[in-house]
């Protein structure tokens, strides 16, 4: 409390009354998660990428509403009528192992990437940990030093209280549609393998450390979205372009927000009307993009491009001897590199040696 109160008297005072960084720190910003463009570069290629996929949003949603009957084809309005139908507080967590059972099926059956034999932790979130981190998240384990402890996906119900004591929950992440991409996101086969296999198959402390970028990182999580995609009910192929929706939009609204483009509100209108998220969704989002991190939101868009981008240029390459599961293997194999570094191991090892043979 007495360390609070020095805060408040001795340091707010001198504060800048306006949040955006200089424009310098926000482009270092940007370079130290990985995205290696510049802040203009990356918000025309973001809003190209939103547009695009608002078109897909609007195909997949009609397709929805005629399979349930219902009058509205619009995005918006049938991801609205998608959150309407939540599950009841106790039937949360067994939906979203149950899920988690159907998605690990379907990467075997389809041989997406390879899967551990053992279980994978999901569970809710204490209210300690709905402050520190609103939005649903992977907590990773040690890199090094490792025990057997491994990650655990941890599912948020909403933002804490702020002065007012106002509190905001969330309905974005408690109906059955977006268990699949979330759980393929956060637990198999996005983060929770990612993380566990940098342990299991011992990659180097430099790659797996020293090496760290949110850009390898929050785009492995995306790509492992996509990968589940085809395989899913058409709701959760309409929530899973949802999300890839709102990652293209963080690529341009943290820059833009941060450049002094768009005001914090207009931020969090967009989320809300666009993207269709709560208010307390579309609250932590400004607030990360402001102060909590400001610039790491925009990796999960660029380095889900860099992942494809390679991909493609590895079947490009390969044509019919591109194996997909052997291909995924491999990129986790590599540990957590920048993209330039991933894209040059990808076409000089993984395409070297399968073009040799």
């Amino acid at each position: 409390t007495e360390y609070n109160d020095w805060l408040k008297r001795e340091i707010l005072p001198r504060a800048r009354k306006d949040h955006r960084l200089p424009p310098e720190v926000y482009a270092n910003n940007l370079r130290q998660y990985g995205v290696d463009i510049s802040p203009e570069e990356l918000i025309g290629r973001a809003l190209t990428s939103f547009a695009e996929i608002r078109t897909q949003m609007n195909i997949t949603a009609g397709l929805v509403a005629k399979e349930r009957g219902w009058p509205e084809r619009d995005y918006r309005a049938v991801i609205r009528r998608l959150k309407s139908e939540q599950l009841p507080a106790d039937q949360v967590m067994p939906m979203y192992r149950s899920r988690l059972a159907q998605i690990e099926a379907i990467v075997r059956e389809q041989k997406i990437v390879t899967l551990p034999d053992r279980a994978a932790s999901i569970r809710l979130a204490s209210p300690a940990e709905n402050a520190q981190s609103p939005a649903p998240h992977m907590d990773p384990p040690r890199l090094i030093g490792n025990t057997g402890e491994y990650g655990e996906f941890v599912l948020t119900t909403g933002m804490s209280p702020d002065a007012s004591g106002k509190a905001l929950a969330f309905d974005d992440f408690s109906h059955q549609a977006v268990t699949w991409t979330l759980t393929a996101h956060e637990a198999r086969p996005g983060h929770e393998l990612q993380f566990a296999r940098m342990i299991e198959a011992g990659v180097s402390i430099a790659r797996a450390v020293f090496a760290f970028n949110s850009v390898n990182v929050e785009g492995w999580g995306l790509y492992a979205e996509a990968e589940l995609q085809p395989y899913e009910p058409l709701d959760g192929q309409l929530i899973a372009l949802q999300m890839r929706a709102h990652r293209a939009a963080r690529a341009f609204l943290d820059p833009m927000v941060n450049l002094g483009q768009l005001t914090p509100d207009q931020v969090k209108d967009f989320l809300m009307q666009e993207v269709v998220y709560s208010e307390g969704m579309a609250m932590q989002e400004v607030q990360r993009y402001m102060f909590r991190a400001p610039g790491q939101a925009t990796s999960y868009f660029y380095g889900y491009q860099r992942i494809m981008e390679t991909r493609q240029a590895a079947q490009l390459a390969l044509r019919d001897r591109f194996d997909r599961q052997a291909y995924n293997d491999f990129l986790l194999n590599q540990g957590l590199l920048p993209p330039a570094l991933l894209r040059q191991t990808v076409m000089e090892d993984f395409v070297g040696q399968r073009a040799a043979r």
